[in-house]
């Protein structure tokens, strides 16, 4: 099973780009989407009703802002939102039910200059967690995929001393990565490529994907108990159309 996750930067944008030809030439069983940046009624009927796949989309009540979205071929038991309202009212998380693994598609907060919303950020971290942990300590496999807005090692950006103080790479959000993995989650293409510098983010700055000059800030993790499951992962450097690109796992 192959499952892809995107952060389009803008979905009415990226469909002017050529994202349904991508949809049906990549071909995957799941796609999850983050920053949509627009409600459901505001898009196309193509959008929403791309050959062969089922859409669910969460948005933000601020038009033009955050927003995630899931493409799946099989038809989910469930897919519902957090019910927590400081992050439904933004779009920030789907969760769909699957019988064989929980999915939950995610657009974590950026935490902001200075850490305007870092505060907001780690509650969000958190609420990640005890989400994640409730599915699992029932008995669930579960895939937390998305946008984290965190580069966790210096491994994941190319400048990261120039970084530290900033949204991203802040210390506090880099310590949550690490909490999260330690409760039991994978961070799956480092578990196939510890060594590798790849990266999924490019600044739209100083032609910085044409330096790859970037930062690794889309994940696919899962717990501990899919890691039998895991087939492979890859970040999709050849994908573009957005200053992300797209991250990938296959699964049995």
């Amino acid at each position: 099973m192959k499952l892809i996750s995107w952060n389009v930067n803008g979905i009415r944008a990226v469909y002017q780009k050529g994202f349904i030809e991508w949809v049906l030439k990549e071909n995957p069983d799941i796609l999850c989407i983050q920053e949509t940046k627009a409600q459901e009624e505001q898009l196309d009927d193509n959008l929403k009703n791309i050959l062969g796949y089922k859409s669910y989309f969460s948005s933000a009540k601020k038009k033009g802002y955050s927003g995630v979205a899931i493409y799946t071929k099989d038809l989910p038991l469930n897919v519902k939102t957090s019910n927590i309202e400081n992050i439904d009212n933004e779009g920030r998380i789907l969760i769909a039910e699957y019988k064989d693994f929980i999915l939950i598609n995610c657009y974590f907060p950026n935490s902001q200059e200075a850490g305007k919303r870092l505060e907001y950020k780690l509650e969000f971290c958190n609420n990640i967690i005890k989400i994640s942990n409730k599915y699992v300590s029932d008995g669930k496999k579960v895939i937390i995929t998305g946008d984290y807005n965190i580069a966790h090692n210096e491994i994941d950006l190319t400048n990261p001393k120039s970084n530290e103080k900033n949204p991203g790479f802040l210390k506090e959000e880099r310590d949550w990565m690490s909490y999260f993995l330690n409760e039991g989650y994978i961070d799956t293409y480092r578990y196939f490529y510890p060594d590798t510098v790849k990266y999924s983010w490019w600044s739209y700055r100083l032609k910085a994907r044409e330096r790859n000059v970037g930062w690794r800030i889309d994940y696919f993790c899962v717990s501990k108990n899919m890691i039998k499951d895991l087939v492979s992962a890859n970040i999709d450097n050849d994908t573009f159309g957005s200053d992300h690109c797209p991250v990938a796992i296959n699964i049995k």
